[in-house]
């Protein structure tokens, strides 16, 4: 018989396995930086924080469409530690909900931030 730690245990292993199998992505965000920042990538700030991608002009983030309130934070955080316009690029679609909140987040609060999206890939078999 399971003890109540293991039950525990083994409920929140499975959860996790199902958020996985639900969220995995075709590819990793930092292959979407790879194949579109035209600056450098993966740039240590001060703070020991990265920015994803840094142009001459912006600091940008990129994500994932599901998660674009981090997105945001980021971006905000990245502009300002650079002196640079912030940027987000977000991998998906302007059709997902996710897209659709960061843009009216933005535009209701004039948040000095450009929004962007990349499609998202299958990977090649």
């Amino acid at each position: 018989m399971m003890t109540r730690s293991a039950l525990i245990l083994t409920a929140i292993t499975l959860s996790s396995v199902a958020h996985a199998s639900t969220t995995s992505q075709a590819h990793s965000e930092s292959w979407y930086v790879e194949q579109s920042c035209l600056g450098e990538i993966e740039v240590r700030l001060p703070d020991r924080t990265r920015v994803d991608c840094l142009t001459n002009q912006y600091a940008i983030e990129y994500d994932f469409t599901h998660k674009w309130a981090e997105a945001i934070g980021q971006a905000l955080h990245y502009g300002l530690m650079t002196n640079r316009r912030a940027g987000i690029v977000l991998i998906g679609s302007q059709e997902d909900a996710g897209y659709k909140r960061a843009w009216d987040v933005i535009r209701a609060y004039g948040l000095p931030i450009e929004l962007n999206t990349l499609k998202r890939e299958d990977r090649e078999q």
